[in-house]
């Protein structure tokens, strides 16, 4: 089964309270094409996807389950070589891949759920 970097529009992940305010959650997803790993960043009513694969290495960001953040939770933050990257955007401000960015995966809310757009 290959990794995906995409996945369709419509497809519901859940309601907003599933990632509480100020964390991250990981998403895997089992498409007929394959399996897309993801991860959506909460921030108030805001939610940031990305797919799950740090711009340095094409590894995924975080060792243990759901730990992308840095402890302020103010940053993204690769778990094997310490890159940093803003929540709003992607873009690397720290560590070996400075000015990369990760690849956005588009999700948005709709009537309280976090959908992917």
């Amino acid at each position: 089964m290959s990794r995906l970097t995409a996945t369709p529009a419509g497809v519901s992940l859940g309601p907003l309270a599933l990632v509480p305010d100020n964390s991250a959650r990981n998403f895997v997803l089992e498409l007929r094409a394959g399996r897309f790993h993801g991860f959506v960043v909460r921030k108030g009513d805001v939610v940031h996807g990305y797919v799950d694969i740090c711009a340095h290495m094409a590894l995924p960001l975080a060792q243990q389950l759901d730990d992308y953040l840095t402890p302020d939770a103010s940053l993204i933050q690769c778990s094997w070589h310490g890159a940093l990257y803003r929540i709003e955007d992607g873009v690397c401000v720290g560590g070996p891949c400075v000015g990369a960015r990760l690849q956005p995966w588009p999700v948005k809310l709709e009537d309280g759920m976090i959908v992917t757009a």
